[in-house]
């Protein structure tokens, strides 16, 4: 969050930089007030590149091996270019590389973890949870510290659902 800040302070100096050549290449014919307006263009445009860029950003920096099963985008009332623009406010991931597939009686079995990243206003935040996917059912159900089922938080997967073709679809 720190160098974000830096990031807006850079971007409204750059801005003010702006306003303060328009006004000497007009001879001070544009008033003074353009200075600080184009100080705060400069910081909302960087603010508004961060917002649309964040996904981008912190999906490249996933390890190898990690799937993006799931994103939501939405629109907020306080920001108004979000209701024509939606952004990205978070993503599901598949940690594929140490997630753990066995054929059973019942058919496939997967054991896996989903991170849950969120946008919040210059953070992001992560959460984790492993979960057990009974491919035959198409019913995915959280695992609690021990391993076991917590059978409150099953969910029913539809075929074409990412998680569902990746873990149970693919030659795992």
């Amino acid at each position: 969050m720190f160098w974000h800040l830096i990031a807006a302070i850079v971007a409204g100096v750059a801005g003010a930089g702006i306003g303060l050549l328009l006004r000497s290449l007009t001879r001070k014919r544009v008033p003074k007030w353009i200075i600080p307006v184009c100080a705060g263009a400069g910081m909302l445009a960087y603010t508004i590149h961060y917002e649309y860029t964040w996904f981008e950003s912190t999906e490249a920096r996933l390890p190898e091996g990690s799937v993006v099963v799931s994103s939501e985008e939405g629109e907020m009332l306080w920001r108004p270019w979000t209701m024509k623009f939606p952004m990205p406010l978070g993503y599901t991931v598949l940690d594929s590389a140490n997630a753990q597939v066995e054929e059973t009686s019942q058919g496939r079995v997967a054991r896996f973890v989903l991170y849950r990243f969120k946008k919040e206003h210059l953070m992001s935040t992560v959460t984790s949870a492993p979960y057990m996917l009974l491919c035959s059912e198409k019913t995915m159900f959280r695992l609690n510290d021990a391993g076991q089922a917590k059978f409150d938080s099953m969910v029913k997967l539809e075929a074409d659902e990412a998680l569902y073709q990746h873990m149970c679809a693919g030659d795992r």
